[in-house]
């Protein structure tokens, strides 16, 4: 089988996907700039057939590989930027910039799109149709597809998109996805109650802002719980509340922050609106009156379920092959959101426990201490290239 093949050539390229990958985790980036990155990844493909788009938003890039035959036409992405914290793993290769890890695993991604890159120039003879490789920056909050796709390097769109996202705290090799929603949107919320404040010794001449504030936290949860469908998973955290300077002073205002999670369009509008009628309405039965402001993240990552199929038939075709269907979306974001809004795709995960491990234990995504087990990277490349193989050879079928 095609798939077989594709393996055995990323393992032979295992070296590359390594060395790669460590070049990219020891100098991390953040956000939508991420040259280094970008120079790295065009070095390590400088010899391959590829034709280079760049916009002026970001560093991203999408290296574009032309079959031998004209036909369909395939996106794969890898993001590049990593998280504004400290490493502590050990590692030989550990970040060496102060305040900055590849804790999400996006220095593995595009070290696999490189390899699944090499795989498929290589046999570039036998393909009819386009790749797209997309190396972007900025998914860590920064809406870097976004401005990818308003920068026109997706035009001509695909007709098809596939993306991996590695899992510490799954099971050595195993890929695991599902149709429909795979990852929930996220949207910020800020909630400022305004008072007015006075001396904490005699509140009645006061509308003091925090029983409020602390009223409409309690509510939330009951607005989530009672008003939404629990089938579909909704989740609103409130993960700061301030207020106030000493002990003695009712201050004039308080303010929370917190995040929304929603898994579909409809539902995501609901809550929104709902939110805000909320805290207006108790800060109002108060005499305070409550300022909401939500911003909104990435849109849910909504698998097309033909996409999901071909995945699963890829991944059962490579050597010892494992695929799992996911009961539950997890309610994490993910900004390839924005592809397979306009283009069918799939995301899927791939576990990169050491074999053997305790997975469920190990340390996960955003971990200081997380570790990758480099010998999955190569089945990972292999499951891009057969995602393009297969699909540009077969479409949906």
């Amino acid at each position: 089988m095609l798939a077989e093949l594709l393996f055995e050539d990323a393992r032979g390229l295992a070296p590359r996907i390594t060395a790669l990958r460590r070049a990219i985790h020891a100098e991390p980036e953040l956000g939508l700039q991420t040259p280094l990155t970008l120079q790295k990844v065009k070095a390590e493909l400088a010899d391959l057939p590829l034709a280079w788009r760049e916009g002026p938003s970001t560093t991203g890039a999408v290296a574009v590989l032309q079959g031998a035959k004209p036909g369909r036409s395939i996106l794969l992405r890898g993001d590049m930027d990593a998280l504004p914290m400290d490493e502590a793993t050990g590692l030989d290769f550990a970040s060496t910039i102060a305040g900055r890890m590849h804790a999400c695993g996006h220095d593995t991604h595009t070290a696999m799109l490189a390899g699944a890159a090499r795989i498929l120039a290589n046999r570039r003879g036998e393909l009819a149709g386009e790749v797209q490789f997309m190396f972007q920056p900025g998914e860590e909050g920064h809406h870097g597809a976004r401005f990818m796709i308003d920068d026109g390097l997706l035009d001509p769109l695909p007709d098809a998109a596939f993306a991996l996202h590695i899992m510490p705290n799954q099971r050595h090799g195993l890929l695991a996805s599902r149709a429909g929603a795979l990852m929930a949107a996220a949207d910020e919320l800020d909630i400022i109650v305004h008072g007015r404040g006075g001396h904490a010794s005699m509140p009645h001449q006061t509308r003091d802002p925090v029983p409020v504030a602390c009223e409409i936290v309690s509510a939330i949860q009951t607005l989530v719980a009672r008003r939404f469908d629990a089938a579909e998973a909704t989740v609103v955290t409130i993960a700061r509340i301030e207020a106030g300077s000493t002990h003695n002073v009712i201050p004039d205002q308080a303010s929370m922050r917190g995040t929304i999670r929603t898994l579909s369009r409809e539902r995501r509008e609901e809550v929104h609106e709902a939110l805000r009628h909320l805290a207006q309405g108790i800060a109002a039965a108060h005499d305070c009156r409550a300022e909401v402001t939500i911003t909104e993240g990435f849109p849910p990552t909504i698998n097309d379920a033909r996409a999901v199929d071909l995945a699963e038939a890829v991944a059962t075709e490579l050597p010892d092959g494992a695929f799992e269907r996911l009961a539950n979306p997890i309610m994490g974001a993910e900004d390839f959101s924005y592809v397979i809004e306009k283009v069918p795709g799939a995301m899927a995960f791939l576990g990169v426990a050491a074999e053997g491990a305790d997975w469920a234990g190990c340390c996960g995504i955003h971990s200081s201490r997380m570790i990758v087990d480099e010998t999955a990277l190569p089945r990972g490349a292999a499951y891009l290239a057969a995602c393009a193989a297969h699909f540009l050879e077969r479409g949906w079928e």
